[in-house]
C-alpha cells in the first residue's frame, strides 16, 4: 500500500468519510487478494473489486444496506477530500437530486487535437468543469443505471446515469480533492498532509 504521511493512502481517504456525521456506513471495493486482510486492517466492511470500475462499483453497491437510500461513490486515489465537499454533495441530494458531482472550473486552455497530435479546435472552457468524488446518488438510481448499462458503460458513475437520462447536478468541489495518480501528485499530497 501507497504511504501518505505516516498512514496509508486508504486510509486517508477513509478517515473523513469515517468520521463524517451524516456518512452511516462505508464499504471499500478492493483488490480481491487484498480484500481480507484490508478489512482486518480498516475494520471497514471491505468486499473484492471485479475486472472493471464498473464492475468494481457494481459489487460495492450490492453490499451497501437495504437501509441505505443515498450512496456516495468515492475514488481513494482522491484521499484529501475536505468534508465540506461530502456535506456539499450530501446537502444536494438532501434537497432532492438525484445525482450529484463536485467540481471546479477549468482554469487551462483546452486544445482538440486529431491522431496526428494536431491542433483542430480551441474548446470554449466557461462550460467545462473538472469532476471529482465522491459522487451521489439516489442508490436504487445508481443501480438501476448500471444493471441497464452493463459493466463498460463509462469512465465515472455520473457518466452512467446519465445515459440513462437522469440529470446530474454539480456542487462546489476542492483543489485538495485531486487525484494521485503521479509521483508528483504524491509529493503534492505530502507536502499539503505536513502542511496540516
Amino acid at each position: 500500500m501507497v504511504r501518505l504521511g505516516g498512514s496509508t493512502i486508504l486510509d486517508t481517504a477513509l478517515a473523513v468519510f469515517l468520521q463524517h456525521p451524516r456518512v452511516a456506513e462505508v464499504v471499500v471495493v478492493a483488490p480481491p487478494d487484498l480484500a481480507e486482510s484490508l478489512a482486518r486492517a480498516t475494520g471497514v466492511r471491505v468486499v473484492p473489486g471485479g475486472s472493471t470500475r464498473a464492475d468494481s462499483v457494481q459489487r460495492g453497491l450490492s453490499a451497501v444496506s437495504e437501509q441505505a437510500e443515498l450512496v456516495l461513490v468515492h475514488d481513494a486515489a482522491r484521499p484529501l477530500v475536505p468534508a465540506r465537499v461530502l456535506s456539499n454533495v450530501i446537502d444536494a441530494l438532501l434537497a432532492g437530486a438525484t445525482a450529484v458531482v463536485p467540481v471546479l472550473p477549468m482554469i487551462d486552455t483546452v486544445k482538440q487535437v486529431d491522431e496526428q497530435a494536431r491542433v483542430t479546435a480551441t474548446v470554449h472552457r466557461d462550460r467545462l468543469r473538472r469532476v471529482q468524488t465522491p459522487q451521489g446518488f439516489r442508490l436504487e438510481v445508481l443501480r438501476a443505471a448500471y444493471a441497464a448499462a452493463g459493466v463498460a458503460a463509462s469512465t465515472d458513475d455520473a457518466g452512467v446515469v446519465e445515459l440513462h437520462g437522469v440529470t446530474v447536478l454539480t456542487v462546489p468541489g476542492d483543489e485538495e480533492a485531486f487525484k494521485i495518480t503521479t509521483p508528483h501528485d504524491l509529493r503534492i499530497a505530502e507536502l499539503l498532509v505536513h502542511g496540516r
